[in-house]
């Protein structure tokens, strides 16, 4: 791995994104970029709910962020998961190539917080191969159950903002992810197979504080219940002051 150059963090708010970036920094790469994509509504590469939080997180990290919108993925319905997940990288791929020519090709690599999907980490290993680019990529391969441990061991402090699986309801959203809920989400992955740490799809995060960044996100949320899933819509954030 190239330890030279500037990396840039694929970047959603949520806690394993942030994993991957805090762990790059513990590591001594030099993370000049954040790159969030704003999906819409679904998708199938990229975490949904809340990304627009990533400018606050921005902030509070000291990192520019950029920003890839809804309007630039350019996708139309497509019935195949694989045409589709290969489609919405395209915007991606453009925004890491520009950012290239902009710093005269350096950039050693990308980060990315994929833990067990092989459809998301092959599309940007090979997006990384045909750039020329490293990646990063610590959670790769590694036990959800060590992950999540460590994560809270570091001072993450993670709120669950949306959640759609058997066994997790309405009162888990705008819940803090600590050892007590991550003992609940063994128990429901043995009864389940939900995801401990929701790599499915069955819950999705935000990293309201940590280590890494200089001031907490603060939050005002209305949670919205559809029946067998939901999420928080948060009404107001902010940076709180520094602790």
């Amino acid at each position: 791995m190239t330890e030279s150059g500037s990396w840039v963090s694929l970047f959603s708010g949520g806690k394993d994104s942030s994993w991957a970036l805090y762990r790059a920094l513990a590591e001594g790469l030099d993370v000049s970029h954040l790159l969030t994509v704003h999906p819409g509504d679904d998708s199938y590469m990229y975490h949904v709910p809340e990304t627009r939080l990533a400018g606050l997180a921005a902030e509070s990290l000291g990192i520019e962020l950029l920003e890839v919108e809804p309007g630039d993925l350019g996708a139309d319905d497509v019935d195949d998961a694989g045409a589709q997940g290969d489609r919405e990288l395209e915007p991606l791929e453009a925004a890491l190539s520009e950012l290239q020519s902009d710093l005269d090709g350096d950039i050693a690599g990308v980060t990315a917080g994929a833990v067990e999907s092989e459809f998301q980490t092959s599309r940007i290993r090979a997006m990384c191969d045909r750039l020329g680019i490293d990646l990063f990529a610590p959670l790769w391969q590694r036990d959800p159950r060590e992950l999540a441990a460590e994560m809270l061991d570091a001072g993450f402090e993670i709120t669950i903002v949306q959640v759609a699986a058997r066994g997790l309801d309405e009162s888990w959203l705008g819940r803090t992810l600590d050892a007590d809920a991550v003992a609940e989400l063994v128990e429901l992955n043995d009864r389940y197979g939900v995801h401990v740490l929701g790599e499915g799809g069955e819950f999705e995060t935000l990293v309201t504080d940590g280590p890494h960044m200089s001031r907490p996100i603060e939050l005002e949320y209305e949670t919205v219940w559809e029946g067998t899933r939901g999420h928080i819509r948060v009404t107001d954030a902010w940076l709180g002051d520094a602790a």
